[in-house]
């Protein structure tokens, strides 16, 4: 869904979310209330930390793995380059 007229190529917070191939539980379960990562789950959190360490322009705020989808906020900073 997108806002019309909004210009997504401007810094700013964005919320993310990806689902998995056919909403497949690949990331891992809840056990007890609480998601337990499996070893695909934990790449997808690894992978999401060095985002802000290879991407200069890019703050990480919260996130969450679950089993079949992952969210998170990625905020874009203007740093003067164009």
């Amino acid at each position: 869904m997108r806002l019309p007229g909004y210009d997504y190529s401007q810094a700013g917070a964005y919320y993310v979310t990806i689902v998995a191939w056919q909403r497949e539980m690949l990331f891992g379960e809840i056990v007890d209330g609480e998601m337990t990562l499996n070893d695909f789950g934990k790449i997808v959190r690894d992978e999401w930390e060095q985002t802000a360490i290879v991407r200069s322009n890019v703050e990480l705020g919260e996130y969450i793995v679950m089993p079949n989808h992952f969210h998170g906020i990625l905020v874009f900073v203007d740093d003067g380059n164009v």
